[in-house]
């Protein structure tokens, strides 16, 4: 009998349904989820280019709740990056990603496999996460544009790790409603997860009466320009033959001029070994920051030794004294360098590198 619903959350229910219901009509529920569709289809597309797998994104379920509902829903803390229209469109919406997820996409642009997602999230996963979405939400903004017929354009997006219940970027109260877009993406054999997108309900209803009922004025230009070629088609009967022969220049003038050269479709190579392709990703990260470590040497000892270790032990690695030493980045060895003394402090000048292509895998 404890496990039974009192008439208080069964009213509670009832009420939180229609009111759902009341939020966003059935029509307006399938524009927001064709939006998304399209923009994130596109950006699908753009996270294939940058990380070398497969991508898909599909599957969007549109649902609108309380900021408390996510407080409640999403205890765990998640990396959110925050997208802001700044043409066409005035508004502001979430991605939100799961820690993992982002540790995995960073992985897969340095070059990893994917599985290197140990530790907690860093300014590095930020600052890559944030450029991946910066070039995927670049590409829907381009799609948006087709299906709006107007420019629509973003502000770089700023990405940063965020718990429900201690974060509120968008400044909301608890009770205000939010229009939450889920999508389940995929990167083929190595993720498979989800995304979130969202959107305040008054943004969302905007772009969707603007979907659903274009401006007059393009309709209106539609009905004049098809006026104006029918018009184009009527010959007096009783005009001379100067007329007609002025009226058919006129005609075969408006069919030349709407004549739409066909050419046949070229797609983009996708081949491994372009390094025209490989440079253009490479540029896509290059304000991302690495850590640089330089190895002296190293050695193995007892924990026996290491207890009795204190001021003054000496300890003697594997490695001859002005013997090159390594120089590594983000756990990767790449060149040889020798020490140097630069105004009191140590540093090392580069000895043997290894090549570029080499350095670019293990980077």
């Amino acid at each position: 009998m404890n496990d039974m619903l009192t008439q208080e959350e069964i009213d509670a229910l009832l009420k939180g349904d229609e009111n759902s219901n009341s939020i966003l009509t059935p029509e307006e529920v399938d524009a927001l989820g064709e939006i998304g569709n399209i923009s994130m289809g596109t950006s699908a597309t753009t996270l294939f280019a940058i990380l070398n797998h497969k991508v898909t994104i599909t599957t969007p379920k549109v649902s609108v709740m309380t900021w408390d509902e996510l407080v409640k829903q999403y205890p765990l803390p998640y990396v959110a990056v925050e997208v802001k229209y700044t043409k066409g469109f005035e508004g502001t919406n979430l991605l939100i990603l799961k820690e993992d997820d982002v540790k995995t996409i960073t992985d897969l642009m340095m070059g990893g496999d994917g599985q290197n997602i140990s530790g907690e999230i860093t300014e590095l996963h930020l600052s890559a996460i944030g450029e991946v979405m910066n070039q995927m939400i670049g590409s829907s903004s381009t799609s948006l544009s087709s299906i709006f017929n107007k420019s629509i354009n973003i502000s770089p997006p700023k990405a940063f790790l965020m718990r429900f219940k201690d974060s509120n970027p968008m400044n909301y109260d608890f009770s205000d409603l939010i229009v939450r877009v889920a999508f389940k993406m995929e990167v083929e054999g190595i993720l498979d997860s989800q995304i979130m997108q969202l959107i305040p309900i008054d943004f969302a209803k905007k772009m969707v009466k603007e979907l659903l009922n274009p401006l007059p004025d393009n309709s209106e230009r539609s009905v004049d320009k098809e006026e104006i070629s029918d018009k184009s088609r009527i010959v007096d009967k009783s005009a001379g033959q100067d007329d007609l022969l002025q009226s058919k220049d006129f005609e075969d003038h408006r069919i030349e001029k709407d004549h739409v050269e066909v050419q046949p479709i070229q797609f983009e190579q996708f081949d491994d070994t372009n390094d025209k392709g490989s440079k253009e990703n490479i540029d896509l990260i290059m304000d991302v920051p690495l850590e640089i470590t330089v190895e002296l040497g190293r050695t193995k000892r007892l924990i026996k030794d290491i207890l009795e270790f204190g001021p003054g032990t000496v300890v003697e690695l594997d490695r001859l004294a002005g013997e090159p030493v390594d120089v590594i980045v983000n756990g990767k060895f790449i060149a040889k360098a020798e020490v140097v003394v630069i105004d009191e402090s140590f540093g090392v000048r580069i000895t043997d590198i290894v090549s570029p292509s080499k350095r670019l895998k293990k980077i």
